[in-house]
């Protein structure tokens, strides 16, 4: 090992960093991340018991089996996003349905939290596509961004409106000039 190696003298987290912006740029991260956050307050509002006061607040229902299957479900389906691109179309569609289904199964989607985040992840995911990956050489990036020049014809074509024609043999039209 050289002593002019980069990887000798960056900084751990610093390489960390770059990795990690590296990871989440090539996959659905933010539509991953809103799905996973969107199945939490779905699955967890059912058995929550939260304390005012003196008060004791339960949300216990019939429908906790359900709030919890779509809560594990919606937090599936966002680690899917992010270590599965290649099934993000249709783990978008099934988070949206996901959602949509929480609303009357699970406490309005999860006080609307869960529903709104889990939405939005589903939609995140749908319209995410890949990005290019870029040339090595400088040169075929310059050549995408030139715009092309239009080549001016070199023919004269003859008038607009040529009246006397033929029908060819094959089918197409000669002109009888």
């Amino acid at each position: 090992m050289s002593a002019e190696s980069p990887e000798q003298n960056e900084h751990y987290l610093r390489v960390f960093k770059r990795r990690f912006r590296d990871w989440r740029g090539s996959r659905p991260f933010w539509a991953g991340l809103f799905t996973l956050l969107g199945g939490i307050p779905i699955a967890y509002f059912p058995y929550a018991t939260l304390q005012l006061g003196q008060m004791t607040l339960s949300m216990a229902t019939t429908a906790g089996a359900g709030s919890l299957i779509i809560g594990v479900l919606l937090v599936t389906l966002g680690l899917t996003m992010w270590f599965q691109q290649a099934v993000r179309i249709f783990a978008g569609v099934a988070s949206i349905l996901l959602a949509l289904v929480s609303i009357p199964v699970a406490n309005l989607g999860g006080f609307v939290i869960g529903f709104l985040l889990a939405l939005v992840g589903g939609a995140l995911s749908i319209s995410w596509a890949p990005g290019e990956p870029q040339g090595d050489e400088p040169e075929e990036r310059a050549e995408a961004t030139v715009p092309q020049q239009r080549a001016e014809p070199a023919e004269d074509f003859g008038p607009m409106y040529d009246t006397g024609t033929t029908v060819d043999a094959n089918g197409g039209r000669n002109s009888a000039g």
